[in-house]
């Protein structure tokens, strides 16, 4: 009897379908196909869209605080002031010298941690993606364009520009 049942799964059957039958089961084939094709490409554009708003969310967490460490460079910048001041004055305030140098010292740190790091510019070729001239002297030492002094340092978090170098920029001699 099993044996029976095996050889009959086995067999094809033929089956007769009057021809409006026969095309209406192509039609919907067809359809049956059209709509797995569609749930398909839906279910690849959903994941890609949750790829890209993971990828969005990430980008959003690694630049959240870009406002809170522009805002710090100002005080970065009062800071080195106060020390380029207190060395060129020379007055006795070895303490106080300390005390801003420590400062200074923990606020790099913080910020290296944040992802934010000096754009090197003295010496270096003019380039106004990280550069902002404000500035150009007459130089016959050095290649035109090449960075003079910085006036005030640029710094980038995460490799993109947060502020730019302000910069002097040296210049052909004009005769």
């Amino acid at each position: 009897m099993e044996e029976q049942k095996n050889n009959q799964k086995k067999e094809e059957k033929t089956v007769t379908l009057k021809e409006p039958e026969y095309l209406a089961l192509l039609e919907e084939a067809k359809k049956g196909k059209e709509s797995w094709d569609k749930m398909l490409r839906n279910q690849a554009d959903l994941e890609n869209t949750r790829k890209r708003l993971e990828r969005e969310k990430q980008e959003f967490i690694k630049f959240a605080n870009e406002g809170l460490v522009l805002d710090l460079l100002n005080v970065l910048d009062d800071l080195e002031r106060t020390v380029d001041l207190a060395e060129t004055t020379k007055q006795d305030l070895p303490a106080f010298l300390k005390g801003i140098e420590m400062i200074l010292a923990h606020l790099y740190e913080m910020l290296k941690e944040h992802g934010v790091k000096p754009i090197e510019a003295e010496g270096k070729k003019f380039d106004p993606n990280y550069h902002e001239a404000l500035m150009q002297v007459e130089n016959k030492e050095l290649p035109e364009h090449t960075i003079v002094e910085v006036l005030q340092k640029g710094y980038l978090i995460y490799e993109r520009v947060l502020r730019t170098a302000k910069v002097k920029v040296s210049k052909k001699t004009g005769g």
